[in-house]
């Protein structure tokens, strides 16, 4: 309450006020009590055109609001206490129904919550149908479809996320409130390791490894080549060509990070090599750091992550049954028309199963599919599925998030509820729709049963990153191909020896070499008798050479007559115990001296036996002994 000493000082400060605008605005449209529009007054010297104004749109205007207006009001008393046929799709959680015993069904989720609020507004009721097939429909799948409910006019309208199509305009009529835009999301197993590589070949794509091989073979000849262009351009002397495999060999030594054998002294010659080692260099620096970083910091990637993925890869995906994924793929004009070749090759399957939870273990956890989902039934089917193996294992969460899901949408569809074409009720449900999406109330009505955070994200950031074999599988890959390599290598070195010891032996004996001079065979190599057994005693195998096999020959002339020194022990395995009463002369003059001379064809020889009992004659002249020490050691 003011006092009087506060309503003087008021009434003073007032005095100077300026006087009040009760002047209207100009373009302000007056209406009676009937809601007639009153005449607009203009100046008496200009004309309505003048100002700007069309004497029938303003009255043409607030006649058409006014109408709408006596519309509504009407449609308002019409629906009060009307009873409405109301049609939906099993499409947990956006809208699903609940059979009672007597066979009515009470609808669920959010497209009948938004029912409920306008059912308390409008003051009507409502009974659900559901169609035979639970699908939304098309002009090719149109029986016992929601369309033919709505377009046969069985209900009065369809409250349910229905993707806006454009082959369905034809049969309904879309709300022109969206209620969401709906994103239609990959679900699929949980890969091992991430679609970008682990392991070796992790740090560059598939073309830079090709590029690093197209060098390593290319590098080694190039420099072999400018090396002898070089040198035949300028006469150098002193700069000797290498050879083509020392200069494979140096660019491969220098891949690996070892030194090099070869000392170039021309200057271009070192900038090649030069070139070459700068190249390597940076390139292992730079191939350590991002394995390194693969191996620790890398961003988990899933294998498929867009519908071209899924097209190039052919990879086989389910989803519903008459949903809109079906549709968009099998519509021409949609943006999933290009999958519809999958179709054809069995690529795509449709569930008719309600139960998202039965597809995720049946098609993608057992047979590895991925399932292709809205992102509302997505978050809540993987949300359910943690916690039930959160019970199984409290702290593991590889076996809580056995299923990665996709970030990017698989598709996208504005979404709304459908009435019959000719309907009243989209403008009477339309502006409240509206009111409820702008406020964030659908929004917040799909997502509120679910944590703030996400569920079971690409990148377990709480997991260890330790090594497994399929990082390391590289390395056990290069080691298996080194040695089946070596092996191949060390086969064709056996089979080369082989056939070069069987044209050998042909050889001599074509010629008679490898013979002795009291015309016995030289024994055969071990080679050869490893391959080839002798039948009978009475059977020779062709002779073999002496040289390069592990056989003494006869001792030096020399040594025969001497009783030691330094080829004591090689004469002592020529010799043998004297033979008694021989027609000859013993040499050496002792019991251990085994060499008997004797005169044969006129010419002095020296008889002894040899290892295998055979008698062997060495000549005792000196021209003699020379030639014969000269065929065995030389």
């Amino acid at each position: 309450m003011a006092t009087g000493i506060e309503l003087l000082v008021a009434a003073a400060l007032c005095v100077a006020c300026p006087p009040l605008n009760e002047s209207l605005p100009a373009n302000l449209i007056q209406v009676d009590s009937d809601n007639v529009p009153l005449p607009t007054e203009l100046p008496i010297d200009m004309e309505a055109s003048d100002a700007g104004l069309d004497e029938d749109v303003p009255a043409e205007t607030l006649e058409t609001l006014i109408n709408k207006k006596i519309k509504l009001r009407e449609m308002r008393d019409w629906i009060g206490g009307k009873h409405l046929r109301i049609a939906t799709l099993e499409d947990y959680p956006l809208s699903y129904t609940e059979l009672l015993e007597n066979g009515s069904r009470i609808g669920h989720g959010v497209s009948f919550q938004i029912i409920d609020f306008l059912k308390k507004k409008f003051n009507f009721t409502y009974e659900v149908y559901v169609p035979q097939d639970n699908i939304i429909g098309s002009p090719t799948d149109f029986d016992r479809s929601l369309i033919e409910m709505v377009n046969k006019s069985l209900v009065d309208l369809a409250a349910a996320f229905i993707p806006s199509l454009s082959e369905q305009r034809r049969y309904v009529y879309y709300s022109t409130t969206t209620l969401d835009e709906g994103e239609w999301i990959m679900v699929m197993q949980r890969p091992r390791e991430s679609a970008s590589g682990s392991g070796l070949l992790a740090p560059f794509e598939f073309w830079v490894w090709i590029l690093i091989l197209v060098s390593l073979l290319a590098v080694g000849p190039i420099i072999y080549v400018l090396i002898i262009l070089r040198n035949r351009l300028t006469g150098d002397s002193n700069q000797q060509p290498y050879s083509l495999g020392h200069c494979a060999w140096f660019v491969y030594g220098a891949l690996m990070k070892q030194g090099s054998t070869l000392s170039p002294i021309a200057d271009s010659t070192r900038l090649l090599f030069a070139t070459w080692w700068i190249f390597i260099t940076i390139l292992t620096s730079f191939y350590t750091a991002n394995l390194t970083a693969f191996l620790t910091l890398s961003k988990f990637t899933l294998p498929y992550n867009t519908v071209n993925d899924i097209l190039t890869k052919n990879k086989h995906f389910v989803s519903m049954r008459g949903g809109g994924v079906e549709y968009a793929i099998r519509t021409t004009n949609e943006s999933l028309s290009m999958l519809n070749r999958m179709i054809l090759n069995n690529y795509a399957v449709f569930s008719d199963e309600t139960n998202d939870t039965f597809n995720l273990q049946n098609y993608v956890e057992r047979n590895g599919y991925v399932f292709v989902r809205d992102r509302p039934a997505i978050n809540i089917m993987l949300y359910q599925d943690y916690l039930y193996r959160k019970t199984i294992s409290y702290s593991d969460e590889k076996i809580h998030c056995p299923f990665a899901m996709a970030k990017e949408p698989f598709l996208k569809k504005k979404r709304t509820f459908a009435y019959p074409i000719g309907s009243n009720l989209s403008a009477l449900f339309d502006p409240e729709l509206l009111n409820l999406v702008e406020s964030g109330i659908v929004k917040h009505l799909s997502a509120k049963d679910l944590p703030s955070a996400e569920i079971c994200p690409q990148d377990l950031g709480g997991t260890e990153r330790q090594l497994r074999n399929g990082d390391l599988m590289m390395t056990y890959y290069i080691m298996l191909a080194g040695f089946a390599t070596s092996m191949a290598v060390f086969t064709t070195e056996l089979l080369f020896r082989y056939v070069n010891s069987r044209q050998e032996a042909n050889k001599w004996a074509r010629h008679g070499i490898g013979r002795t001079p009291n015309g016995q065979s030289v024994a055969p190599s071990r080679w050869l008798r490893g391959w080839r057994r002798l039948d009978s005693g009475n059977r020779q195998l062709l002779g073999t050479s002496t040289h390069g096999q592990n056989v003494t020959p006869p001792p030096p002339y020399q040594s025969i007559f001497s009783g030691g020194g330094h080829g004591d022990s090689l004469g002592n395995r020529w010799r043998r115990p004297p033979i008694g009463n021989g027609n000859g002369v013993l040499l050496g003059g002792g019991a251990s001296d085994s060499g008997v001379r004797r005169l044969i064809n006129g010419r002095d020889y020296m008889v002894y036996r040899n290892t295998n009992g055979q008698s062997q004659l060495v000549p005792v002249r000196s021209p003699s002994a020379a030639l014969f020490q000269y065929t065995y050691t030389e």
